[in-house]
This record gives C-alpha cells, structure tokens and sequence, in this order.
C-alpha cells in the first residue's frame, strides 16, 4: 500500500446519515468498519428474488459497490460521497438465498488515485458459504 494510512475512521452511524440524506433509495448499510475492511449488509424485499427463491445477482452487486465504497472511505479516513466505482468484476459461486445480504470488503491496495478491494458475499449468517466474490477499484476524487 503506497499512500499514507488515515488514523482515524469514519464512524458508521456518519456514514449511514450521508447515505440517507444523499442517496435516499439505498438500502443497503454500513455494519462494520475497520482499517482494512468494511461491511455492507441489505435485506431482502421480495422484489430481490429470482424464480427459485434466489437473490438477484444485481442485489448481490449492489452491496458489494457499497461495501467497496465503505472500505474507500475507511482507506482515506473520511467519507468521500465523490469517490467512484471505475472498475468492479465479480463471479458468481452458488445461488443466494436468505433474508439479509452481507459482503466484506478487504483492503488490497491504495495509492493517491485509487482503492482496490475483493469482496465476499453470504447470506444470513452463513459466512462459511460465500455466493459472490469480485474486485473492484474506486477512484479517488481530486482535492479541489
């Protein structure tokens, strides 16, 4: 990691009051944030499931931007509303089923530009079985 590390964290309860004034349709949330992770956590709605009872692979990729973006904010140590997704893959492993999604996003890179992380989702609390993975790039906004 070539840039300098913040010291301090945004506090989740700040980054859930900017995702509520500044994007009121999210519904996905930040639960945990630490200095090389972050956590996304979004519960279903019917609207979400697939024929199976699967959750939909674009639910899946919504919480795992939003929990990239989390982790972006824990890498510079503010939260940054401008900070965007430039690239996000993801492969997806097994059918998602359940009532509340969470992806973990591990700090794999920063620099002055850019975040790069790699994702992990599950469903309820069923860590040990992953249905998604990818990895993804945000991109720093220039200081103004």
């Amino acid at each position: 990691m070539s840039a300098s590390r913040p010291t301090e964290l945004p506090a989740i309860d700040a980054i859930n009051e900017m995702l509520a004034e500044q994007f009121p349709g999210s519904a996905n949330r930040c639960i945990e944030i630490g200095e090389d992770f972050a956590i996304a956590e979004y519960v279903v709605h019917p609207d979400d499931i697939r024929p199976g009872g699967f959750v939909s692979g674009p639910t899946q990729f919504a919480v795992i931007d939003s929990a990239l973006w989390f982790l972006t904010f824990a890498a510079l140590g503010r939260i940054e509303p401008m900070a965007l997704t430039s690239e996000l893959s993801i492969r997806f492993l097994r059918p998602a089923q359940g009532e509340v999604v969470r992806c973990r996003a591990r700090l794999e890179s920063v620099s002055r530009r850019s975040v790069v992380g790699t994702a992990h989702v599950w469903c309820d609390d069923r860590s040990d079985k992953i249905t998604a993975t990818a990895q993804g790039t945000y991109a720093i906004p220039l200081p103004r």
